[in-house]
């Protein structure tokens, strides 16, 4: 056997060495090989792959689907075509088979789509979709499959219009985000292409189908149909100010309200949404409008509350009235025909009167209580403006001394020292003192009566405030002098009714503070460059794009109806506040001082005294005393909003280094100084986008500013300034001296020159009608730790981070309760039995219908 074997071993070795009868023999046997496999290969290559999808569009109001008249093709996010250098192109394909159904009166269509390409294609990164309908639609989302198994979300939320109009197809990424290192070669063209055509260039009139960002002044105020026309905002050292979305229009708006002033498509509120709006302010509009229409049109009086029985009428007698005759003729003159329409329709149905609010639901005497009064301060609609006292008597920047002097509180500091009180932290302020006194000249005209004020207070053993005095001063013609007067608490007598008049007099000046400052300056107004500028710098596959969209939901579309019908020139805050036509150019002083590094909250509590440096809790800070209402809860929804956003960031910067190597990052982060808030380019506290702790802080801080701190300012605003007497908006009557015949008229009726001091009827009944407005929760509202989608991301690693972060704020929902049940912390609810929600998530809101609920933290600034 073993001689079998070697002799088979010899043949082989013989075969293998006997040379070839021929070298072209062998090669062509090779080449003959070869060619096989490429056959093979090329075979496998140009096989067909299909990709199946869906596409859901919301039709607009009125119009048809755009069925085939869209179609739809993909980009490859593998294989680049080098004609183009860009992702190679499916065929085209065109919406079929579409679906409609309804939901919330919206009719959504669903089509069904496929694309036959080689398995060459890969997953597709990129589509366009062009519209030869001729209406625009509004594309939801698209979701692919590739070969059964690969599915690709594109989450779109954007409106198509005719490309007639457009001249341009208009391209979605996928939900897959890249840093722009990262980017496939097949999408970094279209990558870049997208962005520059965002920009635009800077000129021209914008038509309502560019989807273009760019930035201008505040030019867009003055009104052609008011008494007077502001300055203009932005571009000067006078008057500095954060920078708005371009439009190109003509300056002023000659007195009409538009709902439709020109934002980019994609930041326009959606139809369902700007319908609900119109519905809940012409239904809180006609309590005033129907009864208060001259005065509407032509500035003339409407008279004061002769009782708080009248002013209770608001909240306990509907009314039924038809506008008519000359108020409807001059009505319709400045609203849109539709408006004017759902108006004179809601005119001739039952009214219904004003909701109840909750500062006199529970205890109809509690706005007048010291204590309630200073519990607002911690738990109210302006929660972030006290401070801790620390060097007494106050004094302004400018060197004048308050005139309170330590006869008057050293009394009532519970057996404590002046000095022992302020070394305790138990001194605090609410100062309205110094932003006001250059302008009170200007306002205090056309019957306005304002003060700039100081109020001090005590922390007593409980943790409630006690107020201490009250200052309120005018400026005297010569140059830094001030008529000061003090007034202290009392419960008896006439005392007793003049500290009541001294008390509307600081909650007007913190109404007109909260109103212009703590929620239109601080949110509304500084973000929106913040919006301008991750439009056009940083792509919609940008990791850091994807984190804030949902947090830019609405604002620009928000902030341009508010200077057509708000904030501008004539608007319902210059009818309303006691600031009147100097209202925005308040706002405009106020910015110069302004400085994003100090607007987190850690930060802002640390600013303010009302917090201590500690690095052992999570937020870095310890507050002063416990039940600040707005301090502890915001702190929680702080962290766990920063957390959030660490753990996010760390998923796509491995070091400072891949950070300061993302180009995107620092055009979108210079642009924010240099450009949407350029007036203020060259302070030193802008920090340098080069490390990680910089990026997160910054992202932490917009994300706040746009969800927890615009929701504690603006959706509690019914609770507590919808009965006018608790937080007047503007005084009538300075606070009368011994001895004048005002004081006489006082004395024979506390109650009726209070009531005189108040707003007139139209400008309360006007006022009351914006708060509620405001306060309501709109039903398509997504809060905190929500998203409007599960395919939001197709990043498992972001999804299981992202559940961590509503695990996180559904523990931060359960101690917000058990805080609101313990006895012990008095200022969760205070006299007014008004528990503290409006910093409680409600990420559970399955179902929510809207309304004025008090509670939950919607993602973005919105109504």
């Amino acid at each position: 056997m073993e001689e079998t074997a070697k002799g088979k071993r010899k043949t082989i070795m013989e075969d293998h060495q006997r040379p070839c009868s021929s070298v072209q023999s062998c090669l062509n046997a090779i080449r003959t090989k070869v060619g096989a496999n490429d056959k093979a290969r090329s075979s496998n290559s140009n096989e067909n792959c299909v990709i199946k999808g869906k596409i859901i569009i919301q039709n607009s109001h009125g119009e048809s689907a755009p069925g085939s008249a869209a179609s739809v093709q993909l980009y490859s996010s593998s294989q680049v075509d080098p004609s183009t250098g860009k992702g190679k192109m499916s065929e085209t394909a065109k919406l079929r088979q579409g679906k409609t159904t309804k939901h919330s009166g919206m009719k959504i269509t669903t089509y069904d789509i496929k694309f036959h390409v080689t398995t060459e294609f890969g997953i597709p990164g990129a589509f366009v979709i062009k519209n030869k309908h001729k209406h625009k639609f509004f594309i939801q989302s698209a979701t692919l499959e590739v070969s059964g198994k690969t599915v690709v979300h594109f989450e779109c939320n954007s409106w198509v219009y005719p490309i007639h109009k457009t001249k341009t197809d208009r391209l979605f990424f996928s939900n897959t985000s890249y840093i722009p290192s990262q980017t496939p070669k097949a999408l970094v063209q279209l990558r870049k292409e997208e962005l520059v055509s965002l920009r635009g260039d800077g000129t021209g009139e914008r038509k309502e189908w560019e989807q273009i960002y760019d930035y201008d002044l505040y030019n867009d105020l003055g009104n052609e149909g008011s008494w007077h026309v502001g300055p203009i905002l932005g571009g000067s050292v006078m008057y500095p100010y954060p920078r708005r979305g371009r439009t190109g229009h003509p300056q002023g708006n000659q007195g009409i309200i538009k709902l439709d002033a020109y934002v980019p498509p994609d930041e326009r509120i959606s139809p369902q949404k700007l319908s609900e709006l119109i519905s809940n302010s012409i239904k809180a509009s006609l309590h005033f409008l129907l009864p208060e229409a001259k005065s509407l049109f032509t500035n003339q009086s409407t008279g004061s509350f002769e009782s708080f029985d009248e002013i209770r009428d608001l909240f306990t007698t509907s009314r039924s009235q038809i506008l008519d005759g000359w108020a409807a003729e001059k009505l319709k003159s400045k609203v849109p025909p539709e408006i004017f329409k759902r108006i004179t329709r809601a005119s001739k149905e039952n009214q219904t009167k004003f909701p109840l609010p909750q500062v006199i639901a529970g205890n109809e005497f509690a706005w007048k209580d010291d204590e309630e009064f200073g519990r607002q301060m911690l738990a109210g609609t302006n929660p972030a403006v006290i401070q801790c006292l620390m060097i007494f008597p106050p004094r302004s920047k400018s060197g004048v001394w308050s005139s309170i002097k330590r006869s008057h509180i050293e009394s009532n500091l519970d057996g404590l020292t002046l000095e022992q009180a302020i070394n305790q932290w138990r001194i605090f302020i609410l100062d309205h003192h110094d932003y006001l006194m250059p302008f009170l000249n200007r306002i205090n005209t056309k019957g306005v009566c304002a003060y700039a004020s100081r109020t001090l207070l005590f922390l007593r053993n409980d943790s409630t405030l006690k107020p201490l005095a009250i200052e309120l001063s005018l400026p005297i013609s010569s140059a830094g002098r001030e008529d000061q007067r003090v007034f202290l608490p009392s419960t008896q007598g006439a005392e007793a009714a003049i500290w009541q008049l001294a008390k509307a007099h600081v909650a007007s000046n913190d109404s007109c503070h909260h109103q212009l400052i703590s929620h239109w300056l601080k949110t509304h107004a500084v973000v929106e460059p913040f919006i301008i500028a991750t439009r056009r710098q940083l792509s919609t596959m940008h990791p850091i794009h994807m984190l804030l969209d949902p947090h830019f939901k609405d604002t620009m579309h928000i902030n341009a109806i508010a200077r057509s019908v708000i904030v501008n020139c004539g608007g319902i805050l210059e009818k309303t506040l006691s600031t009147g036509e100097i209202s925005m150019e308040l706002t405009s002083a106020i910015y110069k001082n302004w400085r994003f590094d100090e607007q987190g909250l850690p930060a802002d509590l640390l600013k303010r005294g009302m917090a201590l440096p500690d690095p052992d809790n999570p937020g870095g800070v310890q507050l002063l005393f416990e039940d600040y209402p707005y301090g502890a809860d915001g702190l929680e929804i702080w962290v766990a909003i920063k957390t959030w956003v660490t753990n996010f960031c760390s998923l796509f910067y491995t070091d400072d280094n891949s950070l300061r190597s993302d180009d995107e990052i620092q055009a979108w982060w210079l642009e924010v100084q240099n450009v949407g808030h350029g007036d203020k380019c060259n302070e030193p506290w802008w920090c340098p986008m080069t490390a990680l702790d910089n990026l997160t802080e910054a992202l932490t801080t917009l994300i706040w500013t746009t969800s927890a701190l615009h929701a504690a300012v603006n959706f509690g605003q019914y609770e507590y300034a919808g009965y006018p007497p608790s937080r007047p908006t503007l005084c009538r009557k300075f606070i009368p001296k011994e001895g004048t015949p005002e004081f006489a008229e006082f004395l024979r009726d506390p109650d009726k020159y209070f009531l005189r001091m108040l707003p007139e009827r139209f400008e309360t009944t006007l006022s009351v009608t914006l708060v509620e407005v405001l306060s309501r929760h709109t039903s398509d509202e997504v809060y905190l730790g929500q998203r409007t989608s599960e395919e939001w991301t197709d990043n498992e690693q972001i999804h299981q981070i992202f559940q961590q972060f509503q695990k996180n704020l559904q523990e931060v929902e359960k101690r917000i309760s058990e805080r609101n049940r313990n006895p012990k912390l008095k200022n969760r609810r205070g006299p007014a039995k008004i528990a503290y929600k409006l910093l409680y998530p409600d990420t559970s809101n399955v179902g929510f219908k809207g309304g004025i609920t008090g509670k939950g933290i919607p993602n973005s600034i919105s109504i």
